[in-house]
C-alpha cells in the first residue's frame, strides 16, 4: 500500500527536507511527540495510533517556537509567495498561536475561527474581522486527515474570505485521502514534518526503543489496517 507520507514530500526541495528534521529534531527534543504501541491513542478523527504529538508543547519553548514558525514562515514564502497571502485566520484552539506569530511575522492581520458559534453576543463564528475578499491562509497546528480545516475553510468562505491554502506545523502523513479531501476542495495543505521525517530523525539519536519505532513503522506502512485491528471507530 503507498502511503500518504512518502509522497507528500515528493518534489521539495533540500530546503524543505532540512526544514522537515529540524521540526522533528525540536519536536523530539521538547516531547511533543509520544510512542505508545502497545496501548494506542485514540485521535480526534477516531483513529487508533501508536504514535500521539502535542504541538501545544512548542509554546512553552521560545527558541522552539521562533525556529518552528521562522521555518513555516518561509516554506509559505517558498511554496506560496511573498504577496499571494493577505490575511491569517487561526483555527481554534491550537491553531490561534501559531497564527498570531505567522501573522506578526508576515505582518498581516490575523483573525481566528471557533469550532462553533460562541452562542451569545453577536454569535460570532469568526473572531477579530472577516477577511472579506483577502487571500486568507488558514493556520493550525496539526492535520491527521485533514477533516477540521474542512469545516474551517468553509466557515472562512461562507463569510466572504478567499481560501486556497492552509498550513500545519504537523502533518500525519498517513491517512488515506486526506490531501485528495482537500485538494478537492482547491485547497493546498503546506506543512514542515511528518511522522517518515520523525522516524529519520530518531535515526540519528535514541529517541525511542527500537521495537516501538518498528511498530510505528508498521502503523505507518499500513495505517487503516493497523487501526482497524487496534479498535478504530471512524465516522464516514
Amino acid at each position: 500500500m503507498a502511503n500518504a507520507g512518502s509522497s507528500a514530500n515528493l518534489g521539495n526541495s533540500e530546503w524543505d527536507r532540512d526544514a522537515a528534521l529540524t521540526t522533528a529534531r525540536i519536536l523530539l527534543e521538547i516531547g511533543a511527540l509520544n510512542f505508545r504501541p502497545h496501548e494506542p491513542y485514540t485521535l480526534t478523527s477516531g483513529w487508533k495510533s501508536p504514535v500521539y504529538i502535542d504541538c501545544r508543547k512548542i509554546i512553552f519553548f521560545p527558541r522552539a517556537r521562533t525556529k518552528i514558525c521562522e521555518l513555516g514562515v518561509e516554506k509559505l514564502y517558498r511554496h506560496v509567495g511573498y504577496e499571494q497571502i493577505q490575511a491569517i485566520a487561526g483555527g481554534e484552539t491550537a491553531g490561534i498561536p501559531f497564527a498570531a506569530w505567522i501573522a506578526d511575522r508576515m505582518s498581516l492581520p490575523m483573525s481566528y475561527v471557533r469550532k462553533q458559534p460562541k452562542g451569545f453576543g453577536k454569535n460570532a463564528l469568526i473572531e477579530g474581522d472577516v477577511p472579506v475578499d483577502l487571500r486568507t491562509l488558514l493556520v493550525e497546528d496539526l492535520t491527521t486527515d485533514g477533516r477540521s480545516k474542512i469545516r474551517f475553510v468553509q466557515a472562512l468562505r461562507d463569510a466572504g474570505a478567499l481560501v486556497n491554502h492552509a498550513f500545519v506545523v504537523f502533518y500525519y502523513g498517513v491517512f488515506p485521502g486526506s490531501l485528495e479531501t482537500l485538494a478537492g476542495m482547491d485547497i493546498s495543505l503546506h506543512h514542515l514534518c511528518t511522522w517518515w521525517d520523525v522516524l529519520e530523525a530518531c535515526r540519528e539519536k535514541p529517541y525511542f526503543p527500537d521495537q516501538h519505532l518498528a511498530e510505528v513503522r508498521k502503523f505507518l506502512e499500513n495505517p487503516v489496517a493497523w487501526s482497524a485491528a487496534h479498535g478504530a471507530v471512524v465516522a464516514g
